[in-house]
Formats: structure tokens, C-alpha cells, sequence
């Protein structure tokens, strides 16, 4: 036994030091490596399908002719964002608001130590110490003081009671602005190793003035890819206002008041959100993933026209609606999904507004609400005539509209129908857009993610 165990370990060694000397072998790096199910995820395989609707438009509109178009394989969320988990967005970015103000009053304690030595960084970059917790009944004066900033002030609120003012919980992202990278005129050049003399992008900043946020476009020459660079500053909170202003002369006060701060409304969709909300959203979770794991994934982000309407067919290549068939009853009668079955009939589905999400049977991919409960948010920029501009592999027409952009190079896709909109709307083919900066008591969202893989 020890006999055949030496000659298995010669063997081994021989074979190691086999390998070809001064021959291309590359780096011997692992290819095994299997991407983990992102939680709350369900995976959307490879496929193709006729992109486009099914069915005669309902208002009148001119369809887009259907494309046959490919998609590749990514994960996707499997019911909408719901309140709940937005919240945790929203308290994350409170306590970063909170933690930055008590390292700018000179508490060194909340900024980052590295190698027992506080960091050289200015207090308004530092890295934050996310091991302390905010201590918001603290006794100590200067602490109070800096926290109190954070609150409505007292002839703001009603009965006296204290209130985090939600105008303060502003999250700042940045991306790459591949379109001016594009550019004829922005063409890097590998020979020289620059840029050309006259290579000008066009991007987008932001800052805060006077307490208010200011966003702005401007032009700067093109040196690094630094210079490609776009920033944003956003308002994270949801517009809770929206269910008076989108629907007057009604009684929706109550859910106004409630809809995103009570619990029990934790496990409805998130409504309220801006695309550029929505965007900070997707780009917060990217670095919260890869903040926690030694091994990054790919980014999050809203899903693009074609992907969401693949995820919605559910396999089924020419399927009206997301369960495959072409009503919006059971056999037994039961309305699908939530929407509006007829004029003033809001509950004949059971529900009335927003529902919880996954109260309807999944489609054959284990998305739930892919139509009805609430539109939801793509990536891809709207025109009528975008079928003739896509191409048929990924497809997405994108325009990352500029602050200075006229309005409507800033109407985005939304999909899916909503609990007010008749069937028409929730068929997978059908789309609509709203304007990126706007917030809508229907609209919603939910992240994609892109596989690594085959």
C-alpha cells in the first residue's frame, strides 16, 4: 500500500513539473466558479422571443412592428421592491446622513480608523464606522445638536412632536457616461494613448446650495476617463403627496398619510419612486452586495424593455399575458392579477389600489405581478419608433437624458399595467412611459442583474 502510495505522489510531481516551459498556459485561473442566487432572485434563462404587442393598441396608437430579438440569461427580482426593503435604503441613508454630521462636528469616533490611525481624509470624504450605531438619545450636548439638525424644526410640525425632516435623506451616485465615450469626436486613441485635442463631454454634476440641491449640466474637455464621469444628488424619500395630486376630488388621504410609514403596509410595492430614485436605488444595493462579499457581482439595475418583457412572457414565447393564456379570468372566473376590470370596479379583483406583492400565481419563470399591482420602471428610454433602431441581440434604446435636455428626451419605459389601468396595459407586449423625474401612485420597480456565465 505505502508502495503504490509513493508512486502515485512521483506521478502527481512528474506531471506538475511537466508543464511547458516558456509556452502560453495562461494564468491556470479556476473557470468552475458558480455565481450564488442573489437573494430574493429567481433566474430568467437565456432565450428569444417576438418582441413587441401582441394585440391592436387600445388608445389608438401606432404599434411598433414586432422584432425577433435574443436575450441573455440574468436574475431578476421576484416580486416588486416593497416598502419594507426600500426602507432599508432609506434608514441606511438616514444614519449615513447622520454619521457624516457627527464626524464634520469633530467626532472622530464615527469616521473609519485604519491601522489604529484615523484616517487623513477630510471629514467630508472620510469613510464612515458603520460598527457605531447612531446615538440619537445620546446626553451629550454637541452630539444633540448636530442630530436636532436632522429634524423639522419646531413650527414645522404639529403638537411639537419631533420629526426627521426626509428632505435631508440625500443619496449621491455617479456613472460613467458611456454615450459621450461613443462619440466620433471622443474617440480614444490607443496609438497615442489620449484623447483628441478638441474631445468635449457633456455630463451632468450636483451640488447643494443654500440647502437646496442644484442640478446642472456642463461641458469639460475630455483628458481621463474621469472627465466621462456623471453625478447626482437625489432626494431618496417617496413622494407621499402623490395620491392627492394624481387623484383629486377623492378620499385617498388616509393612504397618502400611511402607505409607506405604516407596517402594514411593509409588503406592498413601493410607490412614489422617480426613475432617478429608482437609479440610486440600484446603484446603493450594488455597493451594499459588494461591500459584504469578497467576490463583486454585477451591478443591479432596472431591467431593459426587451428583459422585462421576456422575464413577463415567462417562456412562452407569444404569450398576451403573463400566465400564458389570453384572458384575464380562471376558469372559474377569478380575475389574474390586480387592475381595473371596468369603470369604477376597482375591487371586482379583490383589491382596490396597490395590493401585497404575490398574492396572484407566479408565471412560469416564478416572477409574480408581472402585470397588474403596479407599473414598473425600465431602463430604456421611450420613443414610438424604437423597433426600427434596436438591435436584435440585448436590445434596449437608451438616451441618459441630460439635466438641460428638453422633457421629452426624458420619458422612460414603464410596463406591466397597474391596479387603475384596464387589461389592455397589462398584456406583456404593451408599454407606456412616464418622465424620469416624476413620481406616480402606480409606478413601481423591481432590480435585474446580469449572469456570469453560459
Amino acid at each position: 500500500m505505502k508502495k503504490n502510495l509513493s508512486i502515485l505522489l512521483l506521478s502527481v510531481m512528474l506531471f506538475a513539473c511537466n508543464k511547458p516551459t516558456g509556452e502560453l498556459t495562461g494564468l491556470g485561473t479556476k473557470d468552475s466558479f458558480l455565481e450564488a442566487q442573489p437573494y430574493g432572485m429567481v433566474f430568467v434563462k437565456r432565450g428569444s422571443f417576438m418582441m413587441g404587442s401582441n394585440d391592436q393598441s387600445a388608445i389608438g396608437a401606432l404599434n411598433e412592428n414586432p422584432v425577433n430579438v435574443s436575450v441573455d440569461a440574468f436574475w431578476m427580482d421576484e416580486t416588486e421592491i416593497t416598502n419594507d426593503k426600500y426602507k432599508q435604503f432609506v434608514f441606511w441613508v438616514r444614519d449615513s446622513v447622520a454619521l457624516r454630521a457627527l464626524v464634520l462636528a469633530g467626532k472622530d469616533e464615527y469616521r473609519m480608523k485604519i491601522k489604529k490611525q484615523t484616517d487623513e481624509a477630510s471629514p467630508e470624504t472620510a469613510r464612515l464606522n458603520w460598527k457605531t450605531k447612531v446615538p440619537w438619545n445620546s446626553k451629550d450636548e454637541t452630539i444633540t445638536e448636530t442630530l436636532d439638525s436632522l429634524y423639522y424644526s419646531a413650527d414645522n410640525t404639529l403638537g411639537g412632536k419631533k420629526q426627521i425632516d426626509p428632505g435631508k435623506f440625500r443619496y449621491r451616485y455617479e456613472w460613467i457616461n458611456f454615450d459621450q465615450a461613443s462619440l466620433p469626436t471622443n474617440k480614444y486613441n490607443v496609438n497615442t494613448g489620449a484623447y483628441s485635442a478638441n474631445a468635449v463631454a457633456r455630463v451632468d454634476t450636483s451640488y447643494i446650495e443654500n440647502g437646496v440641491i442644484k442640478n446642472v449640466t456642463i461641458k469639460r474637455k475630455l483628458r481621463t476617463r474621469k472627465d466621462l464621469i456623471s453625478t447626482r444628488i437625489v432626494n431618496i424619500y417617496p413622494d407621499t403627496i402623490m395620491w392627492l395630486r394624481d387623484f383629486q376630488f377623492s378620499y385617498n388621504d388616509p393612504k397618502m398619510r400611511m402607505y409607506f410609514s405604516h407596517p402594514g403596509y411593509a409588503n406592498y410595492p413601493v410607490v412614489g419612486v422617480t426613475w432617478e430614485q429608482a437609479q440610486a436605488f440600484c446603484q446603493w444595493r450594488t455597493q451594499f452586495f459588494n461591500n459584504s462579499n469578497q467576490v463583486a457581482g454585477q451591478d443591479y439595475r432596472l431591467p431593459t424593455d426587451a428583459e422585462w418583457e421576456y422575464a413577463a412572457r415567462g417562456g412562452k414565447k407569444m404569450a398576451l399575458y403573463p400566465w400564458g393564456g389570453n384572458y384575464v379570468r380562471d376558469k372559474t372566473g377569478c380575475f389574474l392579477a390586480n387592475f381595473k376590470p371596468m369603470r369604477g370596479s376597482y375591487t371586482d379583483d379583490t383589491g382596490a389600489t396597490t395590493m401585497k406583492v404575490g398574492l396572484y400565481l407566479p408565471n412560469d419563470f416564478g416572477l409574480y405581478d408581472m402585470a397588474g399591482n403596479v407599473s414598473e420602471w425600465t431602463s430604456s428610454a421611450f420613443t414610438v419608433s424604437s423597433s426600427t433602431l434596436i438591435a436584435d441581440m440585448n436590445p434596449s434604446f437608451q438616451y441618459n437624458a441630460k439635466n438641460s435636455d428638453p422633457d421629452f428626451l426624458k420619458r422612460k419605459v414603464i410596463k406591466g399595467g397597474s391596479w387603475k389601468d384596464i387589461a389592455y396595459f397589462l398584456q406583456c407586449g404593451t408599454k407606456s412611459y412616464e418622465y424620469q423625474n416624476e413620481s406616480r401612485p402606480y409606478i413601481g420597480f423591481r432590480c435585474v442583474r446580469s449572469y456570469n456565465g453560459e
